[in-house]
């Protein structure tokens, strides 16, 4: 056996306190390298019947073989004679196992030479394991972290405990400045395994952030009486979010939005001043439109097709209302596109008067032209002139 006292399971706690990292991984990572070592040094890689015990309350560990007890021993690797095994237990009888100590002497050096690889390399497929599984079950919700730095990519940095987590550019806020040190709340977008620890994206800019920060302050969402139906953002300027209530004796807006605005100041803080637009989903199409245009004033919505591949809809508004419903750079109306599902077609009341007027003034012409064409393609036969008629007499007479 080899002396290895309490310097081993001093280290262990530390690694479990520190990594969370347990105990046993540490001393079945000993175990292994010793066995390792063991087949190496006897030149047999195959041996199958070799392990390694440790002995906790003496503080040694040894390498022993498992072998059968046998009357005539055959193969000495893995046979034992009844006699040999009955100087090792008195009660041994044929076809019993016993475990004999193998161990070579100065095999401590060796031992640790293989210990040292085998427990790093232990190490690090457990540290990677644990942070692969945490996250993998983090997938998809709010975490908290701290910024660290921007990288050569100007990506964010973010510390979120075991690792270091990755928000590329395009899932940041535009215009926003992480500054190090500060804590912020980051969406696990994805996890991708590496070779070395796995590698955690996350996101300040996703829609689901939104519904996220919702959950955690509307308990009626929470408990599934209101309902989230469709989000869209973007990151930084505004949000529309559709709301359903399940409960008619509560109100969808009113619950997001929470006492004298309590909740929706909460969430609206946490992004920024990110302007929030709460509506109410419904089933009809023409209301679920209105409601999504809001604030601005809707005069009418014409569904001009509403199919699987095609949903288009003719809206008009007032003309005050037109760059409102439109919104700046065309984001009202964009949003409401992708809140809905719905292509909108936005005209301001005039405009439409004039597409009308327009519209009929075609449907003249081209009825003028269809009564042209019929004129031209109807064929009239000349009437009879009198040489005609004189002739047809005179013919008759002779």
């Amino acid at each position: 056996m080899i002396k290895i006292g309490t310097a081993l399971f001093e280290a262990a706690e530390q690694l479990e306190r520190e990594k969370g990292i347990s105990k046993e991984v540490l001393v079945s990572s000993l175990c292994d390298a010793l066995v390792a070592g063991y087949k190496k040094h006897i030149k047999d890689k195959d041996a199958e019947n070799v392990e390694a015990i440790l002995d906790e309350t003496a503080g040694e560990i040894g390498v022993f073989r498992t072998k059968v007890v046998v009357e005539e021993v055959e193969n000495p690797d893995t046979q034992i004679s009844l006699e040999d095994a009955k100087e090792i237990d008195d009660e041994v009888e044929i076809d019993d196992e016993v475990k004999i100590e193998v161990t070579p002497e100065n095999f401590g050096r060796i031992a640790a030479q293989s210990a040292k690889q085998v427990i790093t390399q232990r190490i690090r497929e457990a540290e990677r394991k644990m942070v692969l599984d945490e996250f993998l079950s983090k997938k998809g919700t709010l975490i908290t972290g701290i910024v660290q730095r921007k990288d050569e990519r100007n990506n964010v940095i973010v510390n979120i405990g075991k690792t270091d987590a990755v928000m590329p550019t395009r899932e940041q806020i535009p215009g926003e400045y992480y500054k190090p040190g500060n804590r912020i709340r980051v969406f696990v977008l994805n996890v991708k395994e590496t070779t070395r620890l796995p590698q955690v994206i996350v996101s300040q800019a996703h829609s689901e952030i939104v519904r996220e920060l919702f959950e955690l302050e509307v308990p009626e969402i929470e408990d599934g009486i209101v309902e989230i139906k469709s989000i869209a953002r973007e990151a930084g300027f505004r949000t529309k979010l559709a709301v359903w209530s399940n409960d008619p004796s509560v109100d969808s807006v009113g619950a997001c939005i929470g006492p004298r605005g309590s909740r929706i100041q909460t969430i609206v803080g946490e992004l920024k001043n990110e302007k929030i637009d709460i509506v109410r989903y419904s089933l009809d199409p023409v209301e679920y439109i209105v409601n999504a245009l809001s604030p601005a004033r809707i005069i009418s919505v014409d569904i001009l097709a509403d199919e699987e591949t095609r949903k288009e809809a003719f809206v008009i508004v007032p003309d005050d209302q037109l760059s409102l419903a439109i919104g700046r750079e065309g984001q009202n109306v964009r949003l409401a596109h992708r809140l809905t599902g719905w292509k909108i077609d936005i005209k301001s009341e005039s405009q439409a008067a004039q597409m009308e007027k327009q519209a009929q003034k075609e449907t003249v012409e081209e009825d003028v032209e269809a009564v042209e064409e019929i004129v031209e393609e109807t064929t009239v036969e000349a009437p009879e002139t009198e040489e005609t008629v004189e002739t047809e007499a005179e013919t008759t007479e002779e």
